[in-house]
């Protein structure tokens, strides 16, 4: 008996922690950013993963709070750490940009966060981590160009035009110009400014 009220109370503690997620969400899309934010702190510290991620979204970007870096990677970090992987991504590149510690633990933590995000499908983790590897202190090519494919082929643009650079240039992959013309149309078909540049070229 004990085990089925603790099992309900669980139960009813994360449809709470949904509830209110549901409920910052549709104030934060009618403008009613404090409403929201209030909303997302009372799920994040509940422990609801994707109210973290919110938290962190609006310190971040000061939606009805004001900016704070350090709290949006707070929240960030807690939401990363259930694995949610867009906290993932963010946390990482958090962890690059300001995050505390030896920029060396900083960057090992951040790389393993933006490889499981980009393994979990993030676009954006998978393009950062296409160029980092491309032009990173020592350079892993082919890694590089399999998240950049990865990225464009989830239609990153930019990315589509990188993988078009390194077929072009025979970077982690044999040259074949051919190959790059394909990439560089069907980037500046998306829109890609620097691709029509090329394609020009």
């Amino acid at each position: 008996l004990e085990e089925a009220a603790f099992q309900l109370q669980q139960i009813f503690r994360i449809d709470i922690s949904i509830a209110l997620n549901i409920l910052g969400i549709e104030s934060m899309r009618a403008g009613r950013c404090r409403v929201a934010f209030t909303c997302f702190k009372l799920a994040a510290d509940r422990g609801y993963s994707k109210a973290q991620f919110n938290v962190g979204l609006c310190y971040e970007h000061g939606r009805g709070t004001e900016k704070d870096l350090e709290k949006a990677g707070f929240y960030y970090c807690q939401a990363a750490s259930s694995r949610h992987p867009m906290a993932q991504y963010r946390y990482a590149r958090y962890l690059l940009q300001h995050g505390p510690g030896s920029p060396w633990d900083r960057h090992h933590k951040a790389v393993t966060l933006l490889e499981q995000a980009a393994v979990a499908g993030v676009t954006e983790a998978q393009a950062y981590l296409g160029v980092f590897y491309m032009r990173g202190l020592q350079p892993q090519e082919k890694r590089g160009l399999k998240y950049l494919l990865l990225a464009a082929n989830s239609g990153d643009a930019q990315s589509r035009y990188h993988v078009g650079v390194c077929y072009e240039q025979g970077l982690g992959v044999q040259q074949n110009l051919a190959e790059a013309l394909r990439h560089y149309r069907q980037s500046a078909a998306a829109g890609n400014r620097q691709a029509r540049e090329r394609l020009r070229a």
